[in-house]
């Protein structure tokens, strides 16, 4: 998976850099700001960009705007953006563009090796990775009708979903069974008003439908 990355701070990039290339990742360049990320990215046509949210000049959302760029031009790219604390605004931004092939990551995700790569794997391959901590204060701050509908338990399975667990994940982290996890899924689906569609991607539809309202 070749990769560009975008960070402004000197160990950090390299610590990345280093971090990406022993999981596999093929990183064809590193930068400092977003004017270069740019430019990377229409060089090298890379698989994935991990964008850090705030980068020179004004160190504010000159990262987060290059990766709406990306994702508007570069539809191909998938786009994964480290931030240090949790910002919604960006975070609700980043979801609106397209739905697949993106992630939103807390930079203290990084000390988590196999997850952080996981997580970079599951975007590449055109899913979605939402840091835990991003689900939760969304979820509590953009919380609409359809979702107190939600059991506890059905919420809680929304949470792992938007994290971009798959149902084996799921079951894993709930320790039920493949059948009691579908049917909670399911019955999400119903609640949030979410019918069948060979176009629509329910799963990231239900997580979309808080950010949203």
């Amino acid at each position: 998976m070749r990769t560009v990355i975008a960070e402004d701070s000197v160990l950090l990039r390299a610590g990345l850099t280093r971090l990406l290339d022993d999981g596999g990742f093929d990183v064809v360049e590193a930068v400092s700001d977003a004017d270069q990320l740019l430019r990377a990215v229409e060089e090298h046509r890379p698989d994935m960009a991990l964008v850090d949210v705030r980068m020179p000049p004004t160190h504010t959302d000159e990262g987060i705007r290059a990766a709406l760029v990306i994702r508007q031009q570069f539809p191909a790219v998938a786009v994964v953006v480290l931030s240090q604390y949790v910002e919604e605004r960006y975070a609700t931004d980043l979801l609106s563009v397209r739905t697949t092939g993106v992630g939103y990551l807390l930079k203290d995700r990084v000390a988590h090796v196999t997850e952080f790569l996981d997580a970079l794997r599951r975007v590449a391959a055109g899913g979605t990775a939402l840091d835990p901590e991003v689900v939760a204060q969304l979820i509590v701050r953009h919380r609409p009708d359809p979702l107190e509908r939600l059991t506890p338990r059905e919420s809680e399975v929304l949470r792992l979903m938007a994290e971009g667990r798959s149902n084996n994940g799921i079951v894993d982290a709930l320790r039920v069974s493949h059948s009691a996890v579908e049917k909670y899924i399911s019955s999400i689906f119903t609640k949030l008003e979410l019918p069948a569609a060979e176009s629509d991607h329910r799963r990231v539809l239900a997580v979309l439908k808080f950010l949203r309202t």
